[in-house]
């Protein structure tokens, strides 16, 4: 079997990753996303993570002696902007300056990977 350049196959099932950008990310909106019989829609819901898996069920391959239908399982991984003008980079600052760092609600993966690294260095000193 050859590989194919969008989709990874198991079974029925299909995979792909979709590029999605730092302001679909952040505040949702949607997306085309390939299938073997045409584009669809994607709603990203707002605060979507990279790596986050949604499954679109049916739109798998289907089996030859069942008849049953994979799901699409596509994985969204958000793109970094780059080729930045200095207008948008201090735009960019200047939000960060606003998720202060007080307030670690707005990077829930980043708390809890400082907060894992502090107890490791805790449970080293005791």
């Amino acid at each position: 079997m050859r590989e194919h350049s969008i989709f990874v196959r198991d079974g029925n099932n299909l995979y792909c990753e979709v590029p999605i950008s730092f302001t679909t990310a952040a505040v949702g909106g949607s997306i085309e996303v390939p299938t073997l019989d045409g584009k669809v829609t994607l709603k990203i819901p707002a605060e979507t993570q990279t790596g986050r898996m949604f499954r679109l069920r049916g739109k798998g391959v289907k089996s030859v002696r069942s008849h049953a239908v994979g799901d699409l399982l596509c994985k969204v991984v958000m793109e970094t902007p780059v080729n930045l003008s200095e207008k948008q980079k201090d735009m960019l600052r200047e939000f960060e300056a606003t998720l202060t760092a007080k307030s670690k609600k707005h990077s829930p993966k980043a708390e809890g990977f400082f907060d894992g690294v502090k107890k490791f260095f805790q449970d080293l000193n005791k």
